[in-house]
């Protein structure tokens, strides 16, 4: 057996535990009152729409810019927060998951189209293990069916408060995150690789297109 499953032999023999999130926490909204000024010379970095439609872990190098008054109320984004994308044309690219994975050291907004869920409980769930559930193909079979609409999809907040998710032990939830860390190192690492090889072939292609492609004039043309 391997350590995983030595691991859930050991804490959860009887299999994992099963919650709603609307049991488990709160969703907020992102940036609200806003206009097109509001995003020219911020003093406060936001988290866009494709920050968190592209990242299972929010990138924290942040340029976007808000201006955010020190008498509003704006929600802040904090450590362990699941953000979702609000809306797509495609159901499929709904309710689309990114965590914050490291403390912010000054305060994070969210832009007005994600949402964010909070846990009343941050222990229940690690920031590690969170940003790879929230992409899984069975928590994204659930979100997508809490999109509606025509031309343009948008998620339900009531309905996602029914998406049912699992409560794996701690010492579990850090073994999967140390293999799925690895591999997607690993990934990354024959990913450069790759890319890399292709860069060169396609110089290399070039050169012997541009070769080929590059005939003597004729005299006869002088």
């Amino acid at each position: 057996m391997s350590k995983l499953d030595d691991l859930l032999s050991e804490h959860c023999s009887d299999g994992v535990e099963y919650k709603a999130l609307g049991e488990l926490g709160e969703f907020y909204g992102g940036l609200t009152g806003k206009t097109k000024e509001d995003f020219t010379d911020g003093n406060a970095k936001f988290i866009t729409y494709m920050n968190v439609f592209s990242n299972l872990a929010v990138n924290t190098d942040i340029s976007a810019m808000v201006k955010v008054g020190a008498t509003e109320r704006q929600n802040t984004v904090q450590l362990g927060d699941v953000l979702f994308t609000g809306s797509s044309e495609t159901p499929n690219e709904c309710g689309m998951a990114s965590v914050l994975t490291t403390q912010a050291n000054e305060p994070l907004y969210l832009n007005s189209f994600c949402f964010g869920f909070r846990l009343y409980d941050i222990s229940l769930l690690l920031p590690g293990f969170s940003k790879y559930l929230f992409r899984s193909e069975a928590l994204r079979k659930q979100i997508v069916r809490t999109a509606s609409g025509v031309t343009r999809f948008n998620v339900s907040k009531e309905k996602m408060k029914k998406v049912q998710i699992p409560l794996p032990p701690i010492p579990v939830q850090r073994e999967i995150i140390e293999i799925l860390d690895t591999f997607t190192e690993l990934t990354a690492e024959l990913t450069a690789e790759l890319t890399a090889e292709l860069t060169a072939h396609k110089e290399q292609y070039n050169y012997y297109r541009n070769l080929l492609l590059t005939f003597p004039k004729s005299e006869v043309d002088s």
